[in-house]
């Protein structure tokens, strides 16, 4: 899939998360972002698709806003309907719960 070049990390947070199969965690991910599952494996498709919602590039562009991190992180989580461990001891320590 990818990785983060396309959407291969969050397939792989629904296999984990929810014990998915891959058909399966690939039509939920494809579904939660208005895509279709061949679009969620294109590089292209997907960099423009991480860029716009702040999911994070694998690839910095120079003067480009990039969000990396536990940004990319909160809004991965928001938008797959997910709690990500990371996420959550963040917002416990932060006060943000």
């Amino acid at each position: 899939m990818g990785g983060a070049r396309t959407t291969g990390d969050m397939v792989m947070r629904m296999q984990i998360s929810k014990k998915m199969r891959i058909k399966e965690a690939k039509q939920y991910v494809a579904d939660k972002l208005g895509l279709t599952t061949l679009e969620i494996c294109d590089v292209i498709t997907m960099s423009e698709v991480r860029e716009d919602r702040g999911f994070g590039l694998t690839h910095i562009e120079p003067c480009a806003e990039s969000n990396i991190g536990m940004e990319a992180k909160f809004r991965i989580a928001e938008a797959l309907g997910i709690k990500i461990n990371s996420v959550e001891r963040f917002k416990e320590r932060a006060g943000i719960k």
